[in-house]
């Protein structure tokens, strides 16, 4: 059997905007002296001449996004999530979500798999900032595939757009020919009548293969992937809710504002479901090897499956 490729979605943010920017000669990227960290450096050695580093100043970064996307260009403006929806935050709202300006926000190193670098630079508040900005569609990308997918619809979106990136690498899900991106669309992984598992960015490959281990315990999982956080797909959801009669959400993030907020949302207006939210829970993160933080904050395959099966029990 051969191994599943893994490929981070920094990177895939990298080598999109340097396919793009063949492409298209107005777009333009901004970075805020992480360049080799969120890969923006791909489009650099490309293209020096529409690259521009604004330093270590995330706000003024956002700010000069903001001014270059009323000439006409599409400006992506990239650091890590921690800078780009934390830091820079009033300028997120009042320079591009106000004047609906067209800037694209690549927001790499988001949630607790930053790893290493500890509490402060992993960010599991920054979905539900962005969601509270009219008009700001966010984006949370499960693979390669979809990643790649997400910063083209971006493009192509008029108005502004927050991206979310990880840095550890995951497994590509959506490599098939089937498979489409469209912004506010979810898509169903796997069909199921017991509960439907709602995942979104890396939580996607980790729900899949929780779903796989409740088959053995005859517990049919429908799992849907949410790409797009803001617009919901409200039908898709709903839809689930109906089927299944339990609902469960996933995401690397704050169980508080994020994928489970928005799906509370809806449910409650339209369909009360009992819903579990699996995240992060009310509390920060901590220094460790990203993988074995995802483990002990219960959000691996394993600690999904445990969570599901007594939440349907």
């Amino acid at each position: 059997m051969s191994e599943v490729k893994k490929i981070a979605t920094r990177d895939s943010y990298g080598n999109a905007l340097a396919e793009l920017g063949k492409l298209h000669e107005d777009v333009v990227v901004l970075d805020a002296d992480l360049a080799g960290a969120t890969k923006t450096a791909v489009f650099k050695k490309a293209f020096p001449e529409r690259f521009i580093d604004c330093g270590i100043a995330e706000s003024n970064m956002i700010g000069v996004a903001a001014g270059i996307a009323t000439t006409g260009k599409v400006p992506f403006a990239s650091s890590f999530a921690m800078f780009a929806a934390g830091r820079a935050f009033e300028q997120v709202r009042n320079s591009v979500g106000y004047p609906k300006n067209n800037v694209k926000i690549g927001a790499t190193h988001a949630g607790i798999s930053v790893g290493e670098d500890g509490a402060t630079h992993q960010c599991n508040e920054d979905i539900a900032l962005m969601r509270t900005i009219p008009g700001m569609v966010v984006i949370n990308p499960s693979d390669d595939v979809e990643a790649k997918a997400a910063v083209f619809a971006a493009y192509e979106h008029q108005g502004p757009v927050y991206m979310r990136f990880g840095r550890l690498a995951v497994p590509v899900i959506n490599d098939n020919p089937d498979y489409k991106f469209e912004l506010g669309k979810g898509i169903v992984l796997r069909e199921g009548k017991d509960v439907a598992i709602i995942a979104t960015g890396l939580e996607v490959a980790e729900s899949l293969a929780a779903a796989e281990k409740l088959a053995t315990d005859g517990i049919d999982a429908k799992v849907i992937n949410i790409h797009t956080i803001k617009p919901l797909d409200n039908e898709l959801v709903i839809a689930a809710a109906k089927e299944t009669g339990k609902v469960v959400t996933v995401e690397e993030h704050s169980v508080i504002g994020g994928l489970g907020s928005a799906v509370c949302d809806v449910l409650s207006e339209n369909c009360p479901t009992p819903v579990l939210k699996i995240g992060v829970n009310d509390v920060f993160g901590e220094s460790g090897p990203a993988v074995q933080l995802i483990k002990k904050y219960g959000l691996d395959a394993d600690g999904i499956y445990e969570k599901v099966k007594a939440f349907v029990k």
